[in-house]
């Protein structure tokens, strides 16, 4: 029984890599545009200010934040087609189709049964539990609906692929009977969601109002909540009442009301009055700015010595992006599914330390490393009390590191730059040990050692890992494996795993064709 959890846990891992293998490369240059429009860089930096260095770097920013506030799409396609067996751009279409269907599925419900909320002027949907994706306003679940609706994709595609009908019905055999399957569960999956979601988000908006009058200690569940529940796109409607809302203070100026954490802090900073207590909303900026640095600072750390410098590579962009543009989906999603305990931990420290800014009379700003830095010498020592601030962002930084390090080790977690790691042989993984093109005959000394194309149920590739589910792994012969220059062979249940290198997408392709042409 764990075997088999555990066999569906790596399954899910392995689905997980293939969409942030793309999202990595997104934060690179997202970075880039965020560095080219921020409004302090180009108050110091004139040069940036030019028309045409602005068009660019605002393009690099909103397209691939078009794929940020878009990942439920990404994850319904890469989750799907890393799932299939076989056919894989086959199911990834059926994956996308399934997410369109889920979308018009949910808004049509919302529409005709007249639950459709209607946005306000300065908020837009924030708050109301509905969002608008792909153009269609639907049930707010984040990139949970995308994740569960890429499972579905990838479980009822391979049950169904292989369906052949004769006749007339012939037509519908195949990957189309997938697709005619995918129908049916994603208009239900719409329509279910509808009704059992906003059950979910009616105990957020319950815990905001304990939130509120719970001191110290609503602050520590408000930076808890507010990263915690990231995945499920609930953060909205954590931190939306408070930044926006009435439960965020009022401000009285004459005739005049400012409602909401985030006006009421723009107002005062700009009146230069003392910072109110309705700051200590805006302070979610803390561990987005700072905390991330502790974080990555332990993937990078941990990580096995063949993978330091491609993981070095992929978090730095990624780091730069949240401390500056508070943006850590990227990140946060690298951990989520395949190291939750190391989530919740996160999630923990974040409302820890936003308590403390409370503890110690903090009113300093967080909304990013430099923009932060700017307003709160601006604003003054007086007002803000920024020295208390910096030391506790560097206390942030370290006990995110610590913590991790410790949790990522103890309980051996696959965190980015742990996924690959010789278990039985201690020799690096080489990352040219299959070279640019493997022979035929290696090709078919693997699938002969794997014991033949009938004992093969699946292949699939990781980062440096030639992933292979077998019928009977008494039919495994490793001295024919071993004919291949390999690093290293690891067994566990029914799945052998050889340790190629960086090149074994190559190799798995090359495998793939072989066996098709056998």
């Amino acid at each position: 029984m764990k075997d088999k959890i555990m066999g569906v846990m790596e399954k899910f891992s392995k689905a997980m890599v293939q969409p942030l293998s793309y999202i990595s490369v997104a934060g690179m240059i997202l970075v880039i545009g965020v560095l080219l429009t921020n409004t302090t860089i180009t108050g110091m930096l004139t040069l940036l200010q030019a028309a045409p260095i602005q068009l660019a770097g605002n393009l690099l920013y909103q397209c691939i934040m078009a794929i940020i506030n878009n990942l439920g799409l990404i994850f319904a396609v890469g989750i799907g087609a890393a799932l299939a067996k076989k056919e894989k751009h086959q199911a990834a279409m059926v994956g996308l189709l399934a997410y369109i269907m889920f979308l018009t599925a949910n808004n049509v419900t919302l529409s005709t049964n007249g639950l459709l909320a209607e946005p306000s002027a300065m908020l837009g949907l924030y708050g109301t539990g509905q969002s608008t994706v792909l153009g269609l306003q639907v049930t707010d679940m984040g990139v949970f609906s995308g994740i569960i609706l890429g499972c579905l994709t990838g479980y009822v595609f391979n049950k169904t692929c292989e369906a052949r009908f004769k006749g007339y019905w012939a037509m519908y055999s195949g990957t189309r009977f997938s697709f005619a399957c995918m129908v049916g569960v994603s208009i239900l999956f719409g329509f279910g969601c509808t009704y059992v979601w906003p059950f979910v988000q009616s105990v957020i908006t319950a815990l905001a109002q304990v939130i509120a009058n719970s001191g110290e200690f609503g602050l520590f569940l408000y930076g808890m909540l507010e990263r915690l529940l990231i995945p499920t796109g609930l953060h909205h409607l954590v931190y939306a009442p408070f930044q926006f809302g009435d439960l965020g203070g009022t401000l009285a100026l004459g005739e005049t009301t400012v409602v909401g954490a985030y006006p009421i802090v723009m107002t005062e900073l700009q009146m230069g009055v003392p910072f109110s207590d309705s700051i200590y909303y805006m302070g979610t900026g803390l561990a987005k700015t700072f905390g991330y640095i502790g974080i990555c600072a332990a993937f990078y750390f941990t990580a096995y010595p063949e993978n330091k410098k491609n993981i070095k590579n992929i978090l730095i962009p990624l780091v730069m992006t949240a401390s500056l543009a508070g943006i850590t989906e990227p990140i946060d999603f690298m951990f989520a599914f395949t190291a939750p305990l190391l989530f919740l931990v996160h999630s923990v420290i974040a409302g820890t330390f936003l308590a403390l800014l409370k503890v110690f009379n903090v009113h300093a700003m967080s909304t990013g490393l430099i923009n932060g830095f700017v307003m709160n010498l601006a604003a003054g020592m007086e007002r803000t009390n920024w020295p208390v601030f910096y030391l506790i962002a560097a206390a942030e930084i370290v006990v995110y590191f610590l913590v991790f390090v410790f949790l990522i080790k103890k309980f051996k977690l696959h965190t980015p730059g742990r996924e690959e790691k010789v278990l039985e042989n201690n020799e690096q993984a080489s990352t040219s040990a299959a070279g640019s093109a493997m022979a035929e005959a290696q090709i078919m000394a693997i699938i002969e050692g794997l014991g033949g194309k009938a004992n093969i149920k699946g292949v699939e590739n990781c980062f440096t890992r030639l992933r292979v589910d077998v019928a009977d792994m008494a039919l495994v012969n490793e001295a024919k494996i071993n004919e291949t220059k390999n690093s290293g062979i690891v067994k566990r249940g029914n799945n052998v795993q050889i340790i190629y290198g960086l090149e074994v997408p190559q190799i798995r392709k090359a495998v793939d064709e072989k066996l098709a042409s056998l």
